[in-house]
């Protein structure tokens, strides 16, 4: 993985967004695409756990991201009880664009067009070092799980129901 190669511009607007945050994060270009968590890890030799997947929802009328980790899929119903909310759907590829200025597989954690209400998953929290996506399924970028919360402005919430 090297830089040599230029970044997309999607990619540009979410490295301009961590230099504002002051965060160090570089992005990588990858050969192949990580529009997957299982894709993103293999690519990059991590657990799937270790990625920090941007899905887009709607909930209540509005667009919500979601910073889930890799290792599992957001049970909507039990977030929308945690974060007492309406109900929590799967936004489509055109609210995901329209949202994020972003495709589906390349949802950065930041450079939206607009902020976004931001959920991060504390599963995320177990992890040394996350990869997100950095507006291309093409290109991550690494961070910590406090750096996401500080990026993000992301209210911590499991994603998930506790497991028995």
């Amino acid at each position: 993985m090297t830089n040599e190669t230029p970044l997309p511009d999607r990619s540009r607007a979410v490295a301009d967004a961590l230099a504002e945050a002051g965060l160090p994060g570089e992005i990588r270009v990858l050969p192949d695409s990580a529009r997957t968590a299982a894709e993103a890890a293999a690519a990059l030799g991590c657990e799937a756990g270790a990625i920090a997947n941007s899905l887009v929802f709607v909930c209540d009328g509005a667009p919500l991201l979601v910073m889930t980790s890799g290792a599992h899929r957001v049970d909507t119903e039990h977030l929308a009880r945690v974060l007492g909310t309406g109900p929590i759907t799967r936004a489509s590829a055109v609210q995901v664009r329209e949202a994020t200025g972003q495709a589906i597989g390349g949802v950065a954690p930041v450079g939206h067009p607009a902020s976004l209400r931001t959920v991060v998953d504390t599963d995320l929290a177990g992890y040394d070092l996350l990869w997100a996506a950095a507006g291309h399924p093409h290109t991550v970028v690494p961070m910590t799980y406090d750096e996401l919360l500080k990026l993000t402005g992301g209210t911590p919430s499991a994603v998930v129901p506790p497991r028995e």
